[in-house]
């Protein structure tokens, strides 16, 4: 029977025990930790996702220090803002909302985060330390498939894995981070040739494409961990939407020896993942309080 890695009542796990520690924590530190997501302009979708964050910030106890500014702000005045945040003690975590209007350089806005502040771990120098296996915040999305993986006695040691995207937000780190965990890796992208062959060898399968019904039951092997990071909205009628993954979710799960659905399986880790990253440096940052990350879980 297939399993499903529900990463939904993995989530609320993760949260639970962030709010009991976050409770004691506070106490000692004076202050809760704190998170700042920034938001430039009004996608519907981002506008989405940031209350979801906001909601489980306040769920955990995580004080929330958002900005959502409009669609022409500048350069400068988002880049001032992030100065400002990381100047503030009581704020621990920074995000920014991605994506951001075409006149803003995300790039530079996200160098401009304090790598210690980093929550959504997609500073240059917190991807250096993935490259080098240093510790370091990790990227929400692959670390939550990591940690999906681990909640599931799901060892990538030895397997052969497969990453379909290479985006710096997802597809990259996650390849690392299977690397990390003694996987062998191989990254397919809109060049690789012949992609049912290269997905039809791997026991680990990543999609993280943002194609609905990329990956039929014919891409996958009898027995394999299929991971899908897509969501994608489809019109189902006029008017209605249902979010679909980049797998034939019905299809493969008859062949698949595990995987993650759509909604309810990566979305709310990545989330997870936020808040453990806000925590992880309110720890650091706070000489009193415990330092090692795996007292998080």
């Amino acid at each position: 029977m297939t399993q499903i890695l529900d990463g939904k009542t993995l989530a609320k796990t993760i949260q639970t025990t962030l709010a009991e520690k976050i409770t004691a924590w506070a106490a000692l530190a004076g202050r809760p930790p704190g998170l700042a997501v920034v938001m430039v302009g009004d996608n519907p979708a981002s506008a989405a996702y940031v209350r979801n964050k906001e909601r489980a910030c306040e769920r955990v106890g995580i004080a929330s220090f958002g900005q959502h500014l409009s669609a022409d702000t500048t350069q400068a005045h988002v880049a001032g803002l992030l100065a400002d945040f990381n100047a503030d003690d009581r704020i621990d975590g920074i995000l920014l909302q991605l994506p951001v209007p075409d006149h803003i350089d995300a790039v530079a806005l996200l160098n401009a985060i304090a790598p210690d502040k980093d929550a959504d771990g997609l500073h240059t120098a917190n991807l250096g330390r993935l490259l080098r296996g240093e510790s370091g915040l990790r990227s929400c999305t692959p670390f939550g498939v990591m940690q999906l993986l681990q909640a599931h006695q799901i060892d990538p040691a030895g397997k052969s894995a497969i990453v379909l995207g290479r985006s710096i937000l997802v597809g990259k780190p996650m390849a690392l981070m299977l690397l990390e965990a003694n996987a062998t890796v191989t990254i397919a992208h809109s060049r690789s040739q012949d992609l049912m062959a290269l997905t039809q060898a791997a026991d680990i399968v990543v999609s993280a494409i943002g194609r609905p019904g990329l990956l039929t039951a014919d891409h996958i092997k009898p027995g394999a961990i299929v991971i899908d990071v897509g969501i994608n909205r489809i019109e189902t009628a006029p008017g209605q939407y249902r979010l679909v993954g980049d797998v034939d979710y019905e299809a493969v799960s008859l062949v698949a020896a595990a995987i993650t659905p759509v909604p309810g399986g990566v979305g709310p880790m990545t989330v997870a993942m936020l808040l453990h990253n806000t925590v992880q440096s309110y720890c650091r940052r706070v000489p009193s309080l415990p330092s090692d990350q795996s007292l998080l879980f």
